[in-house]
């Protein structure tokens, strides 16, 4: 039924929104311990209420709601150059060689993860495209990264993408934080491993944050708000140009990925000539950034529309776990030496591999209150999933859809 009335919200109004829905997520989560232990976020509780609201006005008023999207896209650039921006090369080299193999062991998950949706989506009669979708794009990279992508996907043909995104991405979130603990102490148990007496707490990691930040108690000034506000819109303004060069080229890129490869580039030419910048208003800037794009990304989804394939993202669930699973068990506990710390980064992997860091930071925090402290995890998993992950998603993702097979012709776009 076509609603009676339609009102389209702008920009600040969809805003108020957004920050009251984030407010309402959060103040939920306080109210219930389980959603605290599965580490939905505050934009996934708050957005799908205002979903759901949104709904049951079309159903029982006749009323149909359209929230403003420009101001969305501009916060899914700063998210991504946010990112971007904290990719240091000189962390990736200091990680040795059980950084490669987590590294390598990451990318291999990727692919891993979109050959299975890729051969789901097929089986189901659906374009392999979605199969990259609800691959690594929901799993390894989490709803902002899975909307960020369902956009581009649209505009290509693809109209279903949004909704298949969302549905795909908030499953990960609740499943991989379901996973990703009991695996862990699975495999703690099986080999009965502990902690080295020796081991340091991991409170020691709080030296992690990123090389070059002032320690300045000053750090609300108005002049280190400005200078971060500087560098992202640098990093936007030369991610266009990038996205130009690379047309002209015949190449293709979304927005996003060209933000954050330019903000790769300046956090690393800052590094060559001895560069301070704060990394710490950029990591709450983009912070804020993904929780405002998140909220105001998935108000907007039709909740009846993920219900009505509920059985395909449910059995793709399914399909990812055992998969992510099995690499994390069979290869990458094996690798990093089958003891403690290679059960706890285990457990990291499983987070971020299945749902967020988040949930990969919190598993190893629980495992580590129970088992003892694991500092090498912890440093290992800061390092790859704090901005290794997103790059390696992004261009993998990117290399799939370039494939012939992925192409998206012009009959996919009714799909």
């Amino acid at each position: 039924m076509e609603p009676i009335v339609r009102f389209e919200l702008n920009e600040l109004a969809t805003l108020i929104i957004g920050i009251v829905a984030l407010f309402v997520g959060r103040r939920l989560r306080q109210l219930f311990p389980f959603l605290r232990r599965i580490d939905i976020p505050n934009a996934v509780i708050g957005a799908l209420i205002v979903a759901l609201a949104v709904l049951l006005l079309e159903l029982l008023a006749g009323i149909g709601v359209v929230f403003g999207a420009r101001l969305r896209d501009g916060l899914l650039l700063v998210f991504f150059t946010a990112i971007g921006l904290s990719a240091k090369l000189a962390a990736l080299r200091a990680g040795g060689r059980p950084l490669l193999i987590l590294c390598a062991v990451t990318v291999g998950v990727l692919v891993a993860q979109n050959v299975g949706g890729a051969a789901l989506a097929i089986l189901w009669g659906a374009h392999p495209a979605y199969g990259v979708l609800v691959g690594s794009l929901s799993f390894v990279g989490g709803p902002g990264t899975a909307l960020a992508w369902a956009e581009e996907l649209r505009a290509a043909g693809l109209q279903g993408a949004p909704v298949v995104a969302v549905g795909a991405a908030t499953l990960a979130v609740i499943v991989g934080a379901l996973v990703a603990g009991p695996v862990t102490g699975w495999i703690i148990a099986r080999h009965r491993l502990g902690a080295s007496p020796n081991a340091a707490t991991t409170a020691s990691f709080a030296a992690l944050d990123q090389p070059g930040a002032p320690a300045d108690a000053s750090s609300g000034t108005v002049e280190r708000m400005l200078s971060t506000v500087l560098v992202i819109a640098v990093a936007v303004f030369l991610g266009e140009r990038i996205n130009e060069l690379a047309r002209d080229a015949g190449l293709l890129l979304p927005g996003f990925l060209s933000a954050m490869l330019a903000g790769v580039l300046i956090t690393n030419l800052a590094d060559v000539f001895k560069y301070r910048l704060d990394f710490a208003p950029i990591e709450k800037g983009g912070e804020v950034a993904l929780h405002l794009f998140l909220v105001i990304a998935l108000m907007a989804t039709p909740l009846i529309s993920v219900a009505s394939i509920l059985a395909p993202l449910a059995l793709n669930v399914v399909l990812q776990v055992v998969v992510t699973v099995s690499i994390a068990y069979f290869v990458l506990f094996r690798l990093m030496g089958r003891d403690y710390d290679a059960a706890v980064t285990v457990g990291g992997f499983l987070g971020f591999g299945l749902s967020s860091m988040p949930v990969a930071m919190a598993t190893m925090d629980e495992v580590g209150r129970r088992y003892g402290p694991s500092p090498k995890a912890f440093l290992l998993i800061t390092l790859a999933g704090s901005f290794f992950v997103d790059l390696a998603n992004a261009l993998v993702a990117k290399a799939f859809l370039a494939l012939p097979m992925f192409t998206i012709l012009p009959r996919a776009a009714g799909e």
